[in-house]
C-alpha cells in the first residue's frame, strides 16, 4: 500500500463533524380578535381565509362576535375556518397575543392580562399617560402599526393605508360634484369636448401620487404642490406621465385653488400639526359648490376652513364649498383595507410562530423591531418617551438581556 493511500485510510477512519441543521422551535399562537370599539372603526386585522392559514399552521384564533360585521364579513365566515367565536370581551383578552386596529383604551386594558402581547395602531400624539402606565405596570409588549417597517424599509401599513385613501379621496370627490349630493353636476374627468375637472392636490406624498393616479386615469386635469423638489420629481417619475407641479409658491397656489372644482389636502407632518397651507379668504373665492377633501384633518387638518366630520354626518358647507372632512377615509372601504391589513399581519403571525416568539422575531426583523413601543412594561419609542418626558430603554439591550 503507497504512502498517500495509507494517509488516506487513516483520514476516513477519523471522527468526523457533520453539519445538523438548527431548526427554531415552533410554537402555538393564541390569538385574540376583539371587536373595536372605536367610533365608526370598521376594518379588521385579519380576514377568514388568513385565519384559516392560521389555524392550518396551528394555531389558535379567537374572535369576538360581529367583529367583522363592519368589513362584511359574518361570524360564520370565520367558524367555517376553525375560528373560536365568543360572545364576552373579556374572554377575548385570555388571548396570549391581541390583534386589532385601534389603540387600545382604558376599558380594553383594564381586561389585558400580564406579559401579553399587543398589536394596533398607536400614535404618540393620541396616547395619553394614564394608558401608557396601565400598560407599563401590566408588561405588555406593545407594537404600533404606524412604525412597522417592511423588508424595504418602508412604513408598510402607512402605505398600504395612504394609496387606499388616496384613489378613495378623488371617488368621494366625484360623488360630491354629482347632483344626488346637490354638487356642481359634473362627472369627474370629463369627455370629448367638454373641459376635464380640475383637480388641485396638496402633497405629493403617497396619498397625493395615488389621487393624482386615479384622477388622471378618469381623465381630470390635476395639478400637484409640495414644498420638496425631490418628492415632485418622485411622484411624476412613479406616475409615469407629466403633470403639473409646483413647490408651494401662494400666489400661483391660490390662483389654482381659486379656479379648480376640487382641492385634496393630504399634507402630512412627523411630529405635531400638519401645516395650515390655504387660508379661509382662499376657500371664501373658491367656486360655489367646489368640493374640499381634507385628508389631514387627523393632524389638525391644512385648510383654516376644516372641521372634524364623521361617516354618518361627512360634509358641511362653508362660503358655498363642500368641506369633507373626515379623519378615518379607509373605514370608508372597509373591506379593502381589510385585505390589505391582513396581506401584512398573516406573515407576521406566522414568523412568530416559526421563530419560536416575538423575541426572536424582534431580534432578526428591523423593522419589526422598529414598530415596538414597549417591551415587557418598558418603554422604547423615543417620540412617546420625549412626550412624557421618560427616559426610553434600548429595544436591543433589553431583548439581548433575556436571550
Amino acid at each position: 500500500m503507497s504512502e498517500l493511500s495509507h494517509l488516506t485510510k487513516q483520514a476516513l477512519l477519523q471522527p468526523q463533524e457533520a453539519l445538523q441543521e438548527i431548526q427554531n422551535k415552533k410554537n402555538s399562537l393564541y390569538i385574540g380578535i376583539p371587536k373595536e370599539v372605536s367610533f365608526q372603526e370598521n376594518r379588521i386585522p385579519l380576514t377568514p381565509l388568513s385565519v384559516a392559514l392560521l389555524i392550518e399552521n396551528g394555531h389558535q384564533v379567537m374572535l369576538e362576535s360581529n367583529a367583522g360585521a363592519g368589513a362584511n364579513f359574518l361570524d360564520h365566515h370565520y367558524s367555517e375556518q376553525g375560528a373560536q367565536i365568543v360572545y364576552s370581551k373579556e374572554e377575548i383578552y385570555k388571548a396570549d397575543i391581541i390583534i386589532k386596529i385601534a389603540p387600545p383604551t382604558m376599558e380594553e386594558i383594564h381586561l389585558m392580562k400580564q406579559g401579553q402581547i399587543l398589536l394596533s395602531t398607536q400614535q404618540p400624539s393620541l396616547m395619553g399617560l394614564e394608558q401608557l402606565q396601565a400598560m407599563m405596570k401590566k408588561k405588555i409588549t406593545a407594537l404600533s402599526y404606524e412604525y412597522l417597517r417592511d423588508e424595504g424599509n418602508v412604513l408598510t401599513v402607512v402605505r398600504a393605508m395612504s394609496e387606499i385613501v388616496g384613489a378613495t379621496s378623488v371617488l368621494i370627490a366625484a360623488e360630491y360634484l354629482s347632483n344626488v349630493f346637490n354638487g356642481k353636476g359634473l362627472m369627474l374627468g370629463g369627455i370629448t369636448g367638454v373641459p376635464p375637472t380640475e383637480i388641485v392636490i396638496l402633497g405629493a406624498g403617497t396619498v397625493g401620487e395615488y389621487a393624482a393616479r386615479t384622477a388622471i386615469a378618469l381623465g381630470a386635469q390635476v395639478k400637484v404642490f409640495d414644498s420638496s423638489i425631490y418628492r415632485l420629481r418622485r411622484l411624476q417619475n412613479n406616475i409615469g406621465s407629466r403633470v403639473f407641479t409646483s413647490v408651494i409658491q401662494p400666489i400661483v397656489l391660490r390662483k389654482a385653488v381659486r379656479s379648480c372644482d376640487v382641492v385634496i389636502g393630504a399634507i402630512r407632518s412627523n411630529n405635531g400639526r400638519s401645516p395650515c397651507i390655504i387660508s379661509e379668504e382662499t376657500v371664501s373665492n373658491m367656486k360655489p359648490n367646489s368640493v374640499l377633501i381634507d385628508v389631514s384633518i387627523d393632524q389638525g387638518g391644512c385648510f383654516e376652513t376644516s372641521q372634524i366630520t364623521n361617516h354618518a354626518d361627512p360634509v358641511f358647507r362653508k362660503y358655498e364649498v363642500i368641506h369633507y372632512c373626515v379623519p378615518n377615509i379607509a373605514s370608508r372601504v372597509a373591506r379593502t383595507a381589510t385585505y390589505a391589513l391582513t396581506n401584512i399581519f398573516t406573515p407576521i403571525l406566522l414568523e412568530i410562530g416559526e421563530m419560536g416568539g416575538l423575541m426572536s422575531l424582534i431580534w432578526h426583523k428591523p423593522g419589526i423591531r422598529n414598530a415596538i413601543y414597549l417591551y415587557q412594561g418598558h418603554l422604547t419609542n423615543k417620540d412617546i418617551a420625549a412626550k412624557f418626558n421618560i427616559t426610553p430603554k434600548d429595544l436591543e439591550l433589553l431583548v439581548v438581556s433575556n436571550r
